[in-house]
């Protein structure tokens, strides 16, 4: 049966697919919403994705240290990142879903690895969790801070 002909269920009503098109002409909407080529594309993006290493970077309200971390190793080829804080009122709290996502995380303190082990043992058990020593002195984007980063997480993951 050719694809313009096949049925799709919508509530409780059958329409065929052409009908679909001709009424979100009608409504101005674009039917399907993702198209067949950013169907594609999304796949290919996700595989290439899936080449890279997630890389979690945490201090503790997620204002200075780690956006600058996130800031300086985001746009590396190897590397996709994320920044998050330990503390309540972060400007982005660790969540759960962050943890999973993540294949390696780097916390400024040894308070942080507490904090997050105390919380998310579980979700942490077989990921590296490494300190960086860095204490909350830097404001963002400081030029001694994305030096220590780059030297610091450059060596641990083996990149530059």
């Amino acid at each position: 049966m050719c694809e313009a002909f096949k049925r799709e269920k919508n509530g409780e009503h059958l329409y065929l697919r052409s009908n679909k098109l001709a009424r979100s002409k009608q409504l101005r909407i674009e039917y399907p919403r993702v198209t067949e080529a950013q169907r594609v594309q999304d796949i290919q993006s996700s595989k290439e994705h899936s080449a890279r290493t997630n890389v979690l970077f945490v201090c503790s309200r997620n204002q200075w240290r780690s956006p600058t971390a996130e800031q300086v190793w985001r746009r590396h080829p190897a590397l996709s990142v994320r920044s998050a804080g330990t503390s309540p009122n972060a400007r982005h709290s660790v969540t759960v879903a962050d943890l999973s996502w993540s294949d390696v995380v780097f916390v400024m303190e040894e308070k942080h690895k507490s904090r997050l082990l105390a919380e998310y043992r579980r979700v942490l058990e077989n990921k590296p969790v490494h300190v960086l020593d860095i204490p909350d002195e830097y404001k963002y984007m400081d030029a001694e801070l994305v030096g220590l980063l780059q030297q610091s997480v450059g060596a641990i993951l083996g990149i530059e």
